[in-house]
């Protein structure tokens, strides 16, 4: 399982494994006060990077940034 949040201190404590960083709060897959190009690339990006860490092995809490994949 892959766990979107903004939250990321929170995801770790409980031991979500893969942990994808979120946007903010109110809309972790995303930003609706940017252009909808613009939104639909960056909730692309964090899918994007959900499905690479799904298929990533990991032992621990990883976090998964979208700007960096």
């Amino acid at each position: 399982m892959a766990h979107i949040t903004t939250v990321v201190p929170l995801a770790q404590q409980i031991g979500s494994n893969r942990i994808v960083k979120g946007v903010k709060i109110p809309h972790p897959c995303g930003d609706p006060n940017l252009p909808p190009d613009q939104d639909r690339r960056l909730r692309r990006r964090i899918l994007d990077t959900a499905f690479r860490a799904l298929q990533t092995e990991v032992t621990r809490p990883t976090v998964f940034n979208p700007d960096e994949g």
